[in-house]
């Protein structure tokens, strides 16, 4: 087995065992850690695909942005009443197994259909397109739309530091009593 080979697999069953941990785990904040981690591994495997872009805009977007909304959200509940919610009882631990089998069927039905259906246009249409393509697009966002960026990144934390005094505020979630 080559480096590569060894090295997508690893990534494969990372990105695999993050991905069942945000499911199954009972703690919302490790649920969004694990969500997280699983964003980082596609991203991670997106690197050895050498799709650079793409996992640049998997980190910033998914694991970033969507991570900060993910636990903002949950710093705004109260969990300590919620989770009693999230109990394992038969009928929740037989609708994860069902759900999980559900997924597993569809994935395999996928890649099987990957493997029969077969199309040869899209190939030699990656290989008419430009290795360039993407360098016009990065100089348009990250040099002559650079404020905008820098504005959006203080506004988020802005939003974050907001949403941590609310909710530590005098009735609020969090509110020391």
């Amino acid at each position: 087995m080559t480096a590569d080979a060894f090295l997508f697999w690893f990534l494969a069953a990372l990105t695999i065992v993050s991905a069942l941990s945000v499911v199954l785990m009972t703690n919302p904040i490790y649920s969004a850690l694990s969500l997280a981690m699983t964003m980082v591994s596609v991203a991670a495997i997106f690197v050895t695909l050498q799709a650079y872009f793409l996992a640049g805009v998997q980190i910033i977007v998914y694991a970033g942005a969507v991570m900060v909304l993910f636990v903002m959200v949950l710093m705004l509940f109260d969990l300590k009443h919620e989770l009693q919610a999230f109990t394992r009882g038969r009928f929740s631990g037989a609708f994860k197994i069902a759900s999980i089998g559900s997924l597993a069927g569809l994935l395999v039905g996928a890649m099987y259909t990957a493997n029969v259906l077969t199309v040869p246009e899209a190939a030699s249409v990656a290989n008419t397109t430009p290795k360039g393509a993407i360098t016009p697009l990065a100089e348009e966002l990250f040099l002559r739309n650079v404020f905008g960026f820098e504005a959006l990144g203080v506004l988020l934390l802005v939003i974050a530091v907001g949403t941590v005094a609310l909710s530590r505020s005098k009735g609020g979630t969090h509110a020391r009593h």
